[in-house]
C-alpha cells in the first residue's frame, strides 16, 4: 500500500498528458466520414462573403485546411491555385480553411503566393473539428450532393493526371 500515493500520482500526469496532446477530435463523437454527408457550415471568406455548403448543392466542392506556417501547404499552393483556374468554368468550387492560424496573416501571404480562391475563417477551428481534421494540408472532396467522397491526408500536386481524374469522376 505505500506505492498508492506514487501510482496515482503518475496516472493524473497521464490523464492530463493525453487531454493536452490527443487530438481535438477525440473530444466529439461525430466527424465527418468517407461517403458520408459532410457537415454543413456557413462561414465568411477572408473578404467577408458568407458561404453555406448547402448553398452549392449541383457543385463539386472541395475544402482544404491549410495554415500560413505550414511548410507542405505552401509547397502545394500553386498547384491548387492552377486548379482553381482550370476549374472555374465547371461546377466546382473550392475553399481553403484557416487552421490554427491568425487570420491577419491572409492579406500578405495572398500576396506573396498569388491565392485568389477563397480561405473561409471558422472561429474556434469549430469546422475543423466537425471535420476531423489532425494536422494540415488535409482535402475533402463533396460531391453534387453533398457526400463526402474524398478525404486527401497531406500535399498533393492538383494538376497531375491522376488527382484531375479523381475531382473529375465526381462533375
Amino acid at each position: 500500500m505505500k506505492y498508492k500515493g506514487p501510482i496515482l500520482v503518475i496516472l493524473i500526469i497521464i490523464a492530463v498528458a493525453a487531454l493536452i496532446f490527443l487530438p481535438e477530435r477525440h473530444l466529439y463523437m461525430e466527424i465527418a466520414e468517407v461517403n458520408s454527408p459532410a457537415p454543413d457550415f456557413e462561414l465568411s471568406d477572408s473578404n467577408g462573403k458568407i458561404w453555406k455548403l448547402s448553398d452549392l448543392r449541383g457543385k463539386v466542392v472541395f475544402i482544404n485546411f491549410w495554415a500560413t506556417w505550414c511548410t507542405t501547404c505552401k509547397g502545394e499552393m500553386p498547384y491548387k491555385e492552377a486548379l482553381y483556374e482550370k476549374m472555374k468554368d465547371k461546377p466546382f468550387q473550392m475553399f481553403g480553411v484557416l487552421f490554427r492560424d491568425d487570420p491577419a496573416n491572409l492579406v500578405s501571404y495572398f500576396k506573396k503566393h498569388k491565392v485568389s480562391f477563397p480561405t473561409l475563417i471558422s472561429p474556434g477551428n469549430e469546422m475543423a473539428r466537425l471535420y476531423g481534421i489532425t494536422g494540415v494540408p488535409e482535402t475533402f472532396i463533396i460531391d453534387k450532393e453533398g457526400i463526402i467522397r474524398e478525404k486527401l491526408v497531406g500535399p498533393r500536386d492538383w494538376g497531375n493526371e491522376e488527382t484531375m481524374a479523381m475531382i473529375e469522376k465526381w462533375l
